[in-house]
């Protein structure tokens, strides 16, 4: 059962919206719910992890391509899905899982989404990273933050015409935001569409809320939110700049607009954010789909 929570209230004005009404949102796949029941537990089940990553050649396949990757360096590539689950570890796996179950759930052939998934999961993987140096926050909020942050945009893809051409426009346009552009056309935007994801499959409200708010800048000194909230906007910025230069991308309008303030909101150094784009370069090279 999902917990109440104040973003509830605005998911539920969004959908009176007829833009929205019309929108069709995927169901929670029942792996996925598998899978979260299995994180809910007070102790990780290796073994009930083990059968639900067997349950689908694709999911085993994925965890065991990880596992025989140059990230592990392994002299001999292992054979069961079992034994990946023992190089991998039992949260990275549960992260791949989930990111996996996520992609098939809402694949969308698009030139727009080609390589949507292995961003989502590096800024996942990027926004963990920065949770685990928080004094005291929950880095499996940063992963499934960064991992559900667009999840709004193969969503309108495929259920609004015109979407993809409305994403090149809200990329090139200085005058204003890319959620004005998008809400200009189409009368809703990723990020709302991303929080209606997330509640409908059941991951925390501070989650859903970031997703809502994360090309709002001005809500990290907006104490309306709480703070776990307004890190996980300041995370998924530098999340995305971390990515964008593992991609050999140039810097976003929005970084050079607001990512100062992301990293002062965090206390992060220039220094630190260098030597994250070094640490997780490994990682990030591993993302394969």
């Amino acid at each position: 059962m999902t917990t109440s929570h104040p973003i509830d209230a605005d998911i539920r004005q969004a959908r009176l919206h007829p833009a929205v009404r019309a929108i069709v949102v995927p169901p929670c796949p029942e792996s996925l719910l598998r899978l979260q029941q299995i994180v809910a537990a007070p102790e990780l089940d290796s073994t009930a992890l083990e059968q639900l990553a067997s349950s689908d050649v694709a999911l085993a396949a994925a965890v065991m391509r990880l596992a025989n990757s140059p990230l592990y360096g392994l002299a001999q590539p292992v054979p069961t899905v079992g034994m990946a689950l023992t190089v991998v570890g039992l949260r990275p796996a549960v992260e791949l899982l989930s990111a996996f179950i996520t992609r098939n759930a809402l694949q969308v052939r698009s030139p727009l989404l080609e390589h949507f998934w292995e961003s989502s999961q590096r800024r996942a993987m990027a926004c963990e990273h920065i949770g685990h140096q928080l004094y005291s926050f929950n880095p499996g909020l940063g992963y499934s933050f960064g991992l559900f942050c667009h999840v709004g945009m193969p969503v309108l893809v495929k259920a609004v015409r015109g979407y993809a051409g409305t994403v090149t426009e809200a990329l090139a346009r200085k005058d204003r935001t890319f959620t004005q552009t998008e809400n200009a056309s189409h009368r809703t935007d990723h990020a709302v569409m991303g929080a209606i994801v997330a509640r409908t499959w059941h991951l925390p409200g501070d989650v859903a809320q970031a997703i809502w708010l994360h090309h709002d800048f001005a809500c990290l000194d907006d104490e309306r939110f709480d703070p776990t909230v307004r890190h996980l906007v300041a995370m998924g910025l530098l999340a995305e700049f971390l990515v964008n230069q593992h991609d050999n991308l140039p810097p976003t309008r929005e970084w050079l607009q607001h990512g100062q303030a992301c990293m002062d909101h965090l206390h992060v150094t220039q220094d630190e954010l260098d030597h994250w784009i070094d640490a997780l370069h490994p990682a990030f090279e591993a993302v394969r789909f």
